[in-house]
């Protein structure tokens, strides 16, 4: 009995808890704000929004704007919905339809617009009023931008400093540091520069100023300061295809000027951000719920860390959502990661302590990991080479080029090109990733260098032989003309020849020349002679003239045509000559000599590479010895020509990688003295000789890419 009187006593608490709990929980409900009511009207020719709540607000909600599709969002939190609906149709002035959605205990009220335009919010009584600023009509003049932030500020205060700085992808950033957060500020674009002015402040003598940062390598070339009235205006002057967005972080005004990049592969141009613009006007909110609106707005799911604490004042105007958020992580020290449609959000140090935690787990598991075994058919590639690539130059655990795992290996069979590698399974996947891109046919070029040398040798010589001859015989008894002393003179003979007929009683030769200065032939054809002799009869003797004269041309050419055919990136070289054998003796001495031979080569080694856009890089080392002319003691000299160079070429085209001019110039002259500067005459007493000898090298290349189907010619 007593067991059944508490089993009813219990229940009968438990009902009066649960009713006692629904009355409470009514009189919550009844308690919670709600919104009644949303209406749209125009008062005094400007709209107004009207939000009925049960009861008044303590404070304004926050809120941003979009701009395209034109769109206001309000956030109330802790207020419900208690209109019955969702949707309240306007299609009055600007304003198209207002949509009101809670989640949770949180309801959003957005303001559906025909085109974007600024808004202010004022509470009266209960009631919350939109004011939304008027939009010009298509006939109407275009009015002026509206400004970045209203001034809230009282008094005129000094701006505290400007700076400028260098930002990312050579981007120009004017930091200006504000008095507070209070400032008015208005930024405008004319033309090609950009206006800022800062209501209600002072500038410091010390910052007027012209800033020139050109050498910093931002589009932004000047930034000049001064004061207007009762405000500071400042002129930023870039060049060139540039963007720019200006953005306000507490006390802090950063304006940010980009270089205007055109990448064809994007859908969208610009310095990097492409997501809608929206704008962002918060006073001291929380970072975790000015996230939550970004995440709202994106349809993004951000996660944020518990350690995401603290406010930010915040002013955006027009800026791309993701620019928006990186603004916001780098004024609080934040980062981010990414996967698919989450973005985890925590301090930078705290993701770091996490990535590396990751990859410490990571390798310990790899360590305990079972490893396998598996082959992989070489088709093009030698299976020793990638062997070689996987475990490291070295073949050491520890070298920085390896892929494999400290447990890996890796094996490699000569005879049927397979490589047997034995690691973890998902280092197998790399490896088998790898040699997908290793194990391709290699592509070939063929290199065809023309070495050409041109020899052009040009000489003219002329000279003169004037002599007599004496035709007497029978003098004297003899058939000559008979000396019988030392009192005879002979012309044309010289006087050694005198002196020895004399002696010997002899004759005496008197038909040589008074001037024997004939042309020479310089190794390059005969002399041709034309000759005059004047007879006198009475006297019986000859007066004997010879001219000789001889101008040459000599021109050769030598063109050597190495050719050799190899695959990118494989040295190759072709060599064609004689061995030339030379002694060398040790000093001092003539025995104990040995005989070497050096290489006189017509020698072609390259290197090609086939670059992205088709064009070939060679490094080439190109070299003609020949034998030369002069022999000395130990063997022949030899003439060296030979470049080295490295030449990027089109596909097919010919360039000119090196070239040598040599010109020689010489002219000689004899003459007899005295007698060779008369006047007319005395070109009978002298010899001229004048060469001049034109060598030159060049030295072409052309690189022409094999195809499968192509052939060499």
């Amino acid at each position: 009995m007593n067991y059944r009187n508490n089993w009813v006593a219990r229940r009968l608490w438990q009902r009066l808890g649960l009713a006692v709990g629904l009355m409470v929980a009514a009189l919550v409900v009844q308690a919670q704000t709600a919104i009644e009511a949303v209406s749209g009207s125009i008062q005094g020719g400007v709209e107004v929004v009207r939000i009925d709540l049960t009861q008044p607000l303590g404070t304004v909600p926050s809120g941003f704007s979009i701009q395209s599709p034109a769109r206001i969002a309000l956030d109330f939190p802790g207020i419900s919905n208690a209109m019955g609906r969702s949707t309240v149709e306007v299609n009055q002035g600007n304003l198209r339809s207002v949509n009101v959605v809670q989640a949770g205990d949180r309801t959003r009220v957005v303001l559906n617009l025909k085109q974007a335009t600024p808004y202010k919010m004022q509470l009266q009584g209960k009631s919350l009023l939109v004011v939304l600023d008027a939009v010009a009509v298509a006939s109407a003049p275009a009015t002026a931008a509206p400004v970045f932030a209203e001034s809230r500020s009282r008094d005129n205060l000094p701006l505290k400093d400007l700076d400028f700085r260098r930002g990312d992808e050579g981007a120009g950033r004017v930091v200006v540091d504000l008095p507070n957060n209070q400032v008015g500020v208005d930024i405008r674009q004319q033309g090609q520069t950009l206006v800022v002015e800062f209501m209600k402040s002072t500038l410091p003598e010390g910052m007027r100023r012209r800033l020139d940062v050109t050498d910093f390598g931002t589009p932004v070339q000047t930034v000049t300061t001064f004061q207007v009235g009762d405000r500071v205006r400042m002129v930023i002057e870039p060049k060139g295809q540039w963007v720019h967005s200006a953005y306000q972080s507490d006390e802090q005004f950063v304006v940010e000027v980009k270089p205007l990049r055109i990448d064809p592969s994007k859908l969208t141009q610009g310095p990097g951000y492409s997501g809608q613009k929206l704008s962002l006007n918060f006073q001291n909110i929380e970072v975790r719920s000015l996230l939550q609106v970004i995440a709202d707005f994106t349809n993004f799911n951000i996660i944020t860390s518990d350690s995401v604490t603290g406010g930010v004042t915040l002013r955006l105007q027009d800026v791309p959502w993701d620019q928006a958020l990186d603004i916001i992580l780098q004024a609080k020290g934040l980062g981010m990661r990414k996967t698919a449609n989450v973005i985890w959000i925590a301090p930078k140090d705290e993701i770091i302590a996490k990535e590396k935690l990751e990859l410490e787990s990571k390798a310990a598991v790899l360590n305990l990991e079972p490893v396998r075994t598996q082959s992989f058919q070489m088709n093009y590639a030698k299976a020793e080479d990638i062997a070689k690539q996987l475990t490291g130059a070295g073949g050491g655990e520890k070298s920085s080029g390896r892929t494999l795992s400290p447990r890996g290996s890796a094996t490699a069979d000569p005879r049927t090109n397979q490589l047997f590698v034995t690691d973890v399974a998902s280092r197998l996947e790399q490896v088998q990733q790898l040699l997908q891109k290793l194990d391709v046919a290699v592509r070939q070029v063929m290199i065809e260098v023309r070495i050409v040398e041109a020899n052009d040798t040009f000489g003219k010589s002329l000279g003169v032989k004037f002599g007599a001859t004496d035709l007497r015989a029978n003098r004297g008894g003899d058939g000559g003309y008979q000396l019988s002393g030392d009192n005879r003179i002979a012309f044309g003979t010289s006087y050694s020849d005198v002196v020895a007929a004399s002696g010997a009683g002899g004759t005496v030769n008197t038909s040589g020349n008074f001037v024997n200065m004939p042309a020479s032939g310089m190794g390059m054809g005969n002399v041709a002679t034309f000759g005059v002799s004047i007879f006198n009869a009475v006297a019986n003797r000859f007066l004997n003239l010879e001219i000789s004269a001889l101008e040459a041309d000599s021109k050769g050419r030598v063109v050597s045509s190495p050719r050799v055919v190899t695959a990118d990136g494989k040295k190759a070289s072709i060599k064609q000559g004689e061995q030339i054998p030379y002694q060398t003796c040790p000093a001092g001495g003539t025995t104990g000599c040995t005989t070497s031979f050096k290489d006189a080569n017509l020698r072609l080694e390259v290197t090609p590479q086939i670059t992205p856009e088709g064009t070939v890089i060679m490094d080439l080392d190109v070299s003609k010895d020949v034998k030369g002319a002069e022999t000395l003691t130990a063997g022949p000299a030899i003439n060296v020509k030979n470049i080295v160079t490295q030449v990027l070429v089109d596909n097919g085209g010919t360039v000119v990688i090196g070239g040598i001019f040599e010109l020689q110039e010489q002219g000689d002259e004899a003459k007899v003295p005295w007698f060779g500067d008369l006047p007319g005459v005395g070109n009978l007493f002298k010899n001229k000789s004048k060469t001049q000898v034109k060598k030159e090298l060049l030295v072409f290349v052309t690189p022409r890419i094999i195809t499968d189907k192509a052939a060499t010619r």
